[in-house]
């Protein structure tokens, strides 16, 4: 994902959104995501999952066969997104206790970064509380230089330095070769990542990737904007400078009923990543082709798209191929995008994808937020929890 170059632009009118990323105190600049880490019950299966539903492809592989004695990881990749899929082998380790506590869920977000040892060194400086002291790892394609601290839950960051290595992922993991290689669907990057926390912590964390990250607040939501009759949740956006990495922080809002926040948080026993957004460049290609793997997705009522060309005006989508797979489509003063959340991919009602392709907006989706807070409630009634 590459930012445009605006002093090339002829009258470039600066935009709300980059004088915002411009607020942002970009003493640990964040050249993207490195990967996304889930600790799962069994790291084979899930490969073949994600491989087969979303599209990733072979990338790398450490366990016992490369001298790996607690854990066996499965790393995919599709576009810029690398997902590293982790199985704990001793039942009494860190590993074990969180997939006991939480299932299946993202433990790392790890960040790419120019120094991992100075992004360690400001973070910490600031009040961060320390999760991996900085190392440097080392193989026959050279040094990786990282350093974590922790985040909302169990949730942590990694920074990841990686101007020294040439290798396909990292130490200790080899190139992963299997006959079976399904075709991507098109996901580029991820757009954004979604923390889910309890009643009163928002503007904690909101205030934790400010003050000891140096993000800026993109937007905030509060409960007029994102609820229904029955439930409602409040979220600030925060972002980096470059606008690379936006991390939504969500907590519920009183409502008359159980929000899909709280739902969360009872089924993951705590805070934790909620969903993770990813880019395409074609998302009725996407979609049309997750459908076809079985990746489920929430319901759009057909009278959602009653309205859409009074809201959103001219798209160069067919609105009718739009509705056919449920896409949704909302517009900010930047231009329009389209957007579809899956169901839960796990059994517990946690973790969810959502697939995104912004014609310009560079927006959440607002406008929708209405329609989707309805198909989360009708999801949480089957289940017996709203």
């Amino acid at each position: 994902m590459e930012t445009a170059d605006l002093t090339s632009v002829k009258n470039y009118q600066y935009s709300e959104t980059e004088k915002i990323f411009d607020q942002a105190k970009d003493f640990l600049p964040i050249n993207g995501t490195d990967y996304v880490e889930l600790y799962v019950g069994n790291a084979k299966q899930a490969a073949h999952f994600y491989k087969t539903a979303f599209g990733f492809q072979d990338l790398a592989y450490a366990g016992l066969e490369t001298g790996m004695r607690d854990r066996t990881s499965y790393v995919l990749q599709q576009g810029k997104i690398r997902l590293v899929l982790t199985t704990p082998f001793d039942a009494n380790s860190e590993m074990a206790a969180h997939l006991a506590a939480h299932g299946d869920g993202v433990k790392v977000i790890a960040l790419w970064v120019n120094d991992a040892y100075d992004a360690f060194q400001q973070t910490v400086s600031r009040g961060a509380k320390p999760y991996l002291q900085p190392e440097t790892i080392t193989d026959d394609n050279g040094t990786i230089r990282r350093a974590g601290i922790h985040t909302y839950g169990d949730t942590v960051h990694i920074f990841i330095e990686r101007k020294n290595y040439t290798g396909l992922f990292l130490p200790g993991y080899e190139k992963l070769e299997t006959e079976y290689h399904p075709i991507p669907t098109g996901l580029k990057y991820i757009d954004h990542m979604v923390g889910n926390v309890e009643l009163g912590s928002m503007n904690t964390w909101a205030d934790f990737y400010a003050n000891i990250m140096g993000f800026a607040n993109l937007v905030t939501f509060d409960d007029k904007d994102i609820s229904t009759e029955y439930t409602a949740l409040m979220s600030k956006v925060m972002t980096n400078g470059n606008g690379y990495i936006k991390f939504p922080i969500n907590e519920p809002a009183i409502g008359k009923k159980k929000s899909q926040v709280e739902e969360y948080l009872d089924f993951y026993n705590g805070p934790g990543c909620q969903h993770i957004a990813v880019a395409t460049d074609d998302i009725v290609f996407t979609i049309s082709e997750m459908r076809k793997r079985g990746v489920e997705f929430l319901y759009v009522p057909g009278s959602y798209y009653d309205t859409v060309k009074n809201r959103v005006g001219i798209i160069e989508e067919d609105l009718e191929e739009l509705k056919k797979w449920g896409i949704m489509v909302d517009r900010d003063e930047e231009g329009y995008l389209l957007q579809i959340f899956t169901k839960p991919v796990e059994d517990r009602p946690t973790l969810f994808f959502e697939i995104i392709q912004r014609k310009g907006a560079k927006s959440f989706g607002k406008g929708n937020f209405q329609a989707l807070f309805e198909s989360i409630e009708a999801e949480q009634a089957r289940r017996g929890t709203l």
